[in-house]
């Protein structure tokens, strides 16, 4: 049972301490910024609010002038929203097609498995980097806090990694719907990549034009680090609506697969 998911975990064990090492770390320079933004004398709040108004909806009620603010600009509604999400639709994106490029799919379903347990062992195989990310990173942002003198409530930390990993499946089952659809790896990596980008604009742009039912369309709707950071409030319903659509997404890529020859 389950020995593709450990064979492609294992795989993704190397690569996923890279990345959590590399977020660590770029997590503590940014951090390590903080004192000088706040000691420069330059009003920021005047500078928030001079921001584009999709800008300013991105950021919501966050201020670079306490910690909490400077993290969930600086670090999650970019880096954590954006780019890592852009990260795993696009890895998983290779997950089907690229084997089937490489003439290695014939092989895997030779073997005693079924093609849906092949396409959600695949998927599971992305909760290591999720996960990984997940410790290092906030052990980095404490850390990093403490050095530089400021405290941080432990609680919503901890929430607002906790509460990403619906997020990130949600941004992965769309990169593997694209993979088994697309059948070319970078195709379906480029398009998960388009995809989860395209998403974050459009909750932004709809909810500075008052729009924000149309921004329900996209994950980054339902989860806020800022409000998780700065005002300790917890979507729970937007974590349910993530996980039941990576379902729907992981279920929708299985019965695809299953359904068509493979290339």
């Amino acid at each position: 049972m389950l020995e593709v998911a450990r064979y492609e975990g294992r795989k993704r064990v190397k690569g996923s301490l890279v990345l959590g090492g590399l977020l660590a770390v770029m997590s503590l320079a940014f951090i390590g910024f903080f004192p000088s933004v706040t000691s420069s004398g330059v009003d920021l709040d005047a500078y928030m609010e001079s921001m584009p108004p999709a800008l300013q909806a991105a950021f919501g009620e966050a201020s670079l002038t306490t910690i909490e603010g400077f993290l969930a600009i600086e670090i999650y509604q970019f880096f954590w929203l954006l780019l890592l999400g852009v990260y795993v639709a696009y890895v998983a994106g290779a997950l089907i097609a690229a084997d089937e490029e490489r003439d290695r799919m014939d092989v895997l379903l030779a073997a005693p498995v079924s093609r849906v347990s092949v396409v959600v062992e695949k998927f599971c195989s992305l909760i290591t980097p999720i996960v990984v990310v997940n410790i290092a990173v906030p052990l980095a942002v404490f850390l990093g806090v403490m050095l530089v003198g400021e405290s941080i409530d432990l609680t919503n930390l901890a929430m607002v990694h906790l509460l990403s990993i619906p997020y990130l499946l949600a941004c992965a089952a769309i990169g593997l719907l694209l993979s088994v659809v697309a059948g070319k790896a970078d195709l379906a990596q480029r398009g998960g990549l388009g995809a989860v980008f395209g998403l974050f604009l459009l909750d932004s742009i709809t909810e500075a034009a008052g729009m924000g039912w149309v921004g329900g369309l996209s994950p980054t709707h339902y989860y806020d680090p800022t409000a998780i950071l700065v005002s300790g409030e917890y979507d729970w319903m937007g974590a349910l609506v993530l996980l039941g659509a990576t379902v729907a997404l992981v279920a929708v890529s299985a019965i695809a697969f299953k359904r068509r020859d493979v290339r």
